[in-house]
Parts: C-alpha cells; sequence; structure tokens
C-alpha cells in the first residue's frame, strides 16, 4: 500500500478558504467528527463458530458409550480389549477424513511393552530384636515388581527413612547427603516439601512429589527397593487407587540400561506408624525431621525379606494418530498435537457388586471422545488452518505415561516443529461452569490464547484448584514439555452454572472417592453434557488460533519455566539441521 504526495497548498489560500467557510456558515468551522475506535477483532471467526457446532451431546455420548462398553475390555494395555479398541480409533480417524499419521500409511505407532504380574506374599514382615511387624496384601500394603524378570527379592535389607527422597540442587535440596543406601530398603514420604512457597513452589507439587520420581530417585541410589508412605492428603486420592492401580498386570516398556530396584511398595500411613514404632521411632517426628535441608537418613536397624514371582509378558500396544495437514506451504511443516489416552486398567479386582471391569468412561473414554469431535470441527472449517493439526490417542497412560512417554522419544514430527500440545484427560459430567481450570497456568504464553476464549465464552479461567496434587505431571501433556513442547491441560471447574458455591467441589470428591479407577466408572444416564460441549469448544478454538498464528506468536514458556531450556535446544536443533 503507498500514499500519493500532493502539492501543498498555500498557508494563506488555506486561511481564506477557512474564513469564507465560517462567513457562509455564520458559524466557527464545526469540528470533525470523532472516528469510532474499532472493536477488538473476535478471537474466533465465524467460520469457527460455524464448524464448533460438529462438538455435540449426541457425538459424545455416542462415542463414550462405545468406547467404554465391556466389549473394550477396561481397555488394559497391549489385550484383545486394547487391539479392539486401537482398531475403533483408526477406524474413527479414517471416517472423519484425518489421513494416517505414520509415514507407512498407518494410524498406528506400534512399540513393545512388558507386562509383569506380582505373586506378592500374603504378608509383609519386618524384623527387630526379636520382635516382628507384619502387614497385610491389600489392607495394608500394596508392592508391584521393580525387575522385568521372572523373580524378584529383597534379602535381610535394612530399612532407611530417607525423608522426601529427593535430591534437587536448584532448591539445594539432598535428603540422602551422601550416605551409602546400596542394598537398603528406602521409606518416604509422599509429595515434595510444601510449607514454603520458595522451596518447591509451595503447595504446588513438582515432578519431585510423583511417586514416579520416588522409586526412580530409590533406584539411582542403588537401592534394593522403596517404600511410599501413603495418605490421601499427601497422595491426592485414597488407598484403594493405590490397590486398584498397582495391582494385576503392570505394563512397562522394555528395560534399558537404566537402574531399577526390585520392588516399589506402598505402605498405608497406620502400618507405617507400626513399623517406626517397630523401629523405637515416632512416625510425626521422622515428618518433622524430614523438613529440614538438614535433614540426614534415619537407618532404622528394621530389616526385611521378600520374595515373588513375576508372570511376564513381552507383547505390544500402540499409539493412534491421524493428521489434518496445514494450509500454509511453510507453516504445514509445524503441528499442532491434541492427546488424550485410549487405555484404561482393563480387567481387575471385582467390586462390591462383582463388576471387574474397569470401563474408563470418565478416563478417558470422554476425553476420546472430545479429540474425535475436535477433528470433526476441523473437518468442517472452509480449509485447514495454517499449521497441520494431529489427533493422538496415547497408550498405556495409567501404567505411567508411557505411550506419550515412547511417542515424545520417537516423535513423527520434530519437537522444535510442534507448536502446542492440547493434553485432554477426562470430561465435564455436571453442567455449565463459570470457570475452567487451568493446570500449569502461568507456564507459558498459551496462556493468553485460553483466556481470549474464555472470556468470550464469559467464563473465568484459574490456576489449578488443587496444585497439591501435581496434576501437571501425572497426565500426558508432561512428557511433551520434557522435550519442549508448551502444552495445555485444562481441567472440569467448580464454579456450576445455577449450582450452590461448593456444589462443584463436592461432584469432584465424590468421583474421586467413588469411581476413579474403580469398575463404577461407566455412563451414566444422567451425565450433562453442556459443560463438556463448551470446554471441547474453546480447546478446538485454542487449537485453531494456536495453528493460524504467525511465528512470532507461536506458544512458548516463560523466562525462567523448567522447560524453557529444553524448547530452546529442540528449536536449535532445527537450525543446525538447516545449516
Amino acid at each position: 500500500m503507498y500514499t500519493v504526495l500532493r502539492p501543498r497548498r498555500p498557508l494563506s489560500a488555506l486561511l481564506i478558504s477557512a474564513a469564507l467557510l465560517t462567513a457562509v456558515a455564520g458559524c466557527k468551522p464545526k469540528e470533525p467528527k470523532p472516528v469510532p475506535t474499532p472493536e477488538a477483532a473476535s478471537p474466533v471467526s465465524a467460520e469457527a463458530t460455524t464448524a464448533a457446532g460438529q462438538i455435540s451431546a449426541d457425538y459424545l455420548r455416542e462415542h463414550i458409550t462405545k468406547f467404554s462398553a465391556d466389549e473394550f475390555e477396561g481397555r488394559g494395555p497391549a489385550t484383545p480389549g486394547d487391539e479392539k479398541a486401537r482398531q475403533y480409533l483408526a477406524d474413527q480417524l479414517q471416517q472423519i477424513g484425518f489421513a494416517p499419521g505414520g509415514a507407512d500409511g498407518s494410524y498406528q505407532q506400534s512399540f513393545d511393552v512388558v507386562g509383569i504380574t506380582a505373586e506378592m506374599p500374603k504378608q509383609w514382615s519386618f524384623k527387630k530384636g526379636g520382635k516382628t511387624a507384619s502387614f497385610k496384601w491389600w489392607d495394608q500394603y500394596i508392592a508391584g515388581s521393580g525387575v522385568q524378570d521372572e523373580k524378584g527379592s529383597v534379602k535381610n535389607a535394612e530399612v532407611v527413612f530417607v525423608g522426601y527422597g529427593i535430591q534437587a540442587p536448584e532448591f539445594g535440596w539432598d535428603d540422602f547427603k551422601g550416605q551409602d543406601l546400596k542394598g537398603k530398603v528406602l521409606l518416604m514420604l509422599n509429595n515434595d516439601p510444601d510449607w514454603d512457597p520458595k522451596l518447591f513452589n509451595g503447595d504446588t507439587r513438582l515432578y519431585y512429589g510423583r511417586w514416579s520420581y520416588k522409586y526412580e530417585s530409590a533406584a539411582r541410589q542403588g537401592a534394593a527397593g522403596a517404600i511410599i508412605i501413603h495418605t490421601t492428603p499427601s497422595a491426592g486420592y485414597p488407598f484403594q487407587v493405590v490397590q486398584s492401580s498397582w495391582t494385576g498386570e503392570q505394563v512397562e516398556l522394555p528395560a534399558a540400561s537404566e537402574p531399577r530396584i526390585q520392588v516399589k511398595g506402598w505402605l498405608t500411613e497406620e502400618a507405617s506408624r507400626e513399623l517406626a514404632k517397630l523401629a523405637g521411632q515416632d512416625l510425626d517426628k521422622l515428618v518433622e525431621a524430614a523438613k529440614s535441608k538438614d535433614f540426614q537418613p534415619v537407618p532404622l536397624g528394621v530389616t526385611t525379606s521378600l520374595e515373588f514371582k513375576n508372570k511376564i509378558n513381552r507383547s505390544s500396544t500402540g499409539n493412534v494418530y491421524g493428521v489434518l495437514k496445514g494450509s500454509d506451504p511453510a507453516l504445514s511443516e509445524e503441528y499442532v498435537i491434541y492427546s488424550a489416552h485410549h487405555d484404561h486398567l482393563g480387567v481387575g479386582e471385582p467390586d462390591a457388586e462383582g463388576d471387574k471391569i474397569y470401563n474408563g468412561a470418565m478416563d478417558n473414554a470422554s476425553g476420546v471422545a472430545q479429540l474425535l469431535a475436535i477433528g470433526k470441527a476441523f473437518k468442517a472449517l472452509p480449509q485447514p488452518p495454517k499449521r497441520s493439526i494431529m489427533l493422538l490417542f496415547v497408550a498405556a497412560e495409567e501404567q505411567g505415561l508411557l505411550g506419550s512417554k515412547f511417542y515424545a522419544e520417537h516423535p513423527t514430527v520434530a519437537p522444535g516443529k510442534i507448536a502446542a500440545n492440547i493434553n485432554v484427560d477426562g470430561g465435564n459430567i455436571w453442567g455449565r461452569a463459570k470457570d475452567i481450570v487451568f493446570v500449569g497456568k502461568g507456564k507459558s504464553t498459551i496462556d493468553d490464547y485460553v483466556n481470549a476464549i474464555a472470556k468470550l465464552q464469559d467464563r473465568v479461567v484459574t490456576a489449578d484448584q488443587f496444585p497439591d496434587r501435581g496434576f501437571f505431571y501425572r497426565s500426558d501433556q508432561f512428557n511433551f514439555a520434557k522435550i519442549g513442547v508448551p502444552a495445555l491441560y485444562l481441567d472440569t471447574g467448580t464454579d456450576f452454572v445455577g449450582k450452590p458455591a461448593d456444589w462443584g467441589k463436592q461432584q469432584h470428591e465424590a468421583y474421586e472417592e467413588k469411581h476413579y479407577h474403580q469398575p463404577s466408572d461407566e455412563i451414566q444416564a444422567d451425565w450433562n453434557f453442556d459443560g463438556m460441549i463448551e470446554d471441547a469448544q474453546l480447546l478446538f478454538y485454542v487449537g485453531n488460533n494456536v495453528a493460524n498464528a504467525a511465528p512470532a506468536d507461536a506458544p512458548k514458556w516463560l523466562p525462567g519455566d523448567e522447560f524453557e531450556a529444553a524448547r530452546k535446544a529442540a528449536q536449535a536443533q532445527l537450525t543446525t539441521k538447516t545449516e
């Protein structure tokens, strides 16, 4: 665009013209009318609004009902139900018009897994000075194998209390203090230090507070085993979740050269108190001592032995993915990846009604259905967004985020070219909410995209309302974040339209207590899909806007964030490849 330059009129002529106008009008020259300030452009186009209509209650209900049906047998990894579920997703991706995600023309990214079914003894005994404390399997202790062998054992190992079992140089924290813990069984607290906002982000749980970190940390010390002290506040869930999640076949990626412990254990708080008492210690005093940077590991003088057999099942499962190629010749090489895990717990211990199929309707058939609906919305646009869209259904999330870990380690798109990951794990089944919870709020500029759409929906974006539970590190976006990809994970709000202030929190807690990781997680006739639709539309709009953003406006980790360095490394790798 350019402007034509015209000769200036003499100043005298301008003055004469003004005088004439004044005389004619008999008054002073009229002030020019102010130019109206243009309204800010809507963050959602008319075409996107129309396309979002594809996300409907009927469509969501249909796929949740189907995907959580008994015929899929709880979608346990590497089972016939898992295979059936993966084929179902491939068929649906083809049906909505997404191309295969694999370079080989396949909708599946297969990978090997090792299933381990440990036969633990009915009691786990600990001894000191002729006295013994024995804890019952299921009621007081749960344990899994840390090795992928037919047998595992701990022989006459001393138990050492190691506080939180954390080494975090950036916080000046080391619970081990260089002590030799090889061959020991480490007794450790759940969570991470949460009483000081300057330490470990206060009550916001970091990865240091996750059970997976605890066992990895013990293995790095050369320990024989590790036992986590379970309390509902420190875990974020009751012991029944440990019982249902850590029994039956446990699935892992094949072992490589990483250090491993023989046994991964849990003890109830009551049993842990009894164990401390056997050692002549008070558990509360041990916990208090652990709240200091000066804490030293406490040998308890208690020994334990444990032998168990493992049934080993080497098989495979897979991620399922489909792509919608972007419309911009250059930006189409970049991707927005939507993810949702397709697995659940399979067939396990029966509940009081004898039901032993863990259907996983909310967790995560609802996330699967939302991704399919979002895919339909993208296909309904007049043309695809500039960047490409991938729908990625990851496997074995319930076994430790294995599918997303495998994809992150074997990506089909270079991490530096993944503009964002939008993860969906669960759905709102209680109706419209005035708020939406952003797990990981304040970590990246993707906040701006979410805030804009939430404002359009007349909703408030809140930070994680249960920060002590470490949700950001408990779902698949974590593995994308680890390779530097700005990641988004939203959760259902608690402020529901037309409901009392505490109603939403009560619904969350009731679900967690009665249905989370239980056979009763099944679709119900009273599910209200209004909120799930609104949430899925928000995620569609956010992903569409990210996919159309100028390169300078693509999401970024905020300066100093724990994942910023990984993003810079991923983008530097792209630069190196092009030189």
